[in-house]
């Protein structure tokens, strides 16, 4: 953790888990179970403590030989981002990554590393907030006082209501069942709430998360064709 006590950036994964495969990422040190609702987290930061790069020589020069070029650390997590994101890989090694660390396969042409990792930095720079597209879900509605009462969501209305007068929207069944680490993302974060009064940080934040969840299931999509056309067997 104490890699992370400075401007950071580490892969989240697990060794085994009882859930689905969920990879994340964090600028911040993160508890034991970050990644999943009862097993290990473990963090891989991309930068060490004293600012040098954390990916290690053998794995440049693995690149570097395969690709005839030298890649920044940035973009060797933005492809590894990307291939454990996509639905395909996560759907073909379902069994293997709930049993061991994920293994991460590299395509035959450089084409296809650069694109999956075009893919996979900006869904880091999403998932931590930081850049992604603002459609402007989730927005705050309603008179009351921003207490947390029962959570619900109605799918007619597209909308995640608090309270009997105050609701988030709008808000598709994609972004609202959407989970990480075993948890419908947004139902945790209302619920783990339940009889607070809502900060006006906590509605911004609600609305940046839901935007990313969209941003990130259209990335995944993205993210899948091109892993198709790399690792089509």
């Amino acid at each position: 953790m104490a890699h992370l006590l400075s401007a950071n950036v580490a892969l989240i994964t697990h060794r085994l888990t009882k859930d689905d495969s969920t990879p994340f990422v964090s600028a911040f040190p993160v508890g034991h179970k970050a990644g999943t609702r009862y097993d290990i987290s473990y963090v891989f930061p991309l930068f060490s403590v004293n600012s040098t790069d954390n990916i290690s020589k053998t794995l440049h020069e693995f690149l570097d030989t395969r690709y005839n070029r030298h890649y920044r650390p940035e973009e060797i997590l933005g492809f590894i981002y990307a291939v454990l994101h996509a639905p395909l890989y996560r759907a073909r090694y379902a069994e293997l990554l709930r049993r061991d660390f994920p293994r991460v396969p590299f395509p035959d042409t450089a084409d296809h590393f650069e694109s999956l990792s075009g893919l996979g930095w900006p869904l880091v720079q999403a998932h931590l907030l930081r850049e992604l597209p603002r459609p402007g879900l989730a927005a705050f509605r309603g008179k009351g006082d921003r207490t947390v009462d029962a959570v619900r969501y109605s799918p007619q209305e597209q909308a995640i209501w608090i309270n009997k007068s105050q609701s988030f929207s709008p808000v598709s069944q994609a972004v609202w069942d959407f989970c990480i680490g075993g948890y419908q993302v947004l139902d945790k974060y209302l619920k783990s709430r339940k009889g607070r009064t809502l900060s006006l940080d906590e509605i911004n934040h609600i609305g940046a998360v839901a935007d990313s969840l969209a941003f990130t299931i259209d990335q995944m999509a993205r993210i899948d064709v091109v892993y198709r056309e790399a690792f089509p067997d």
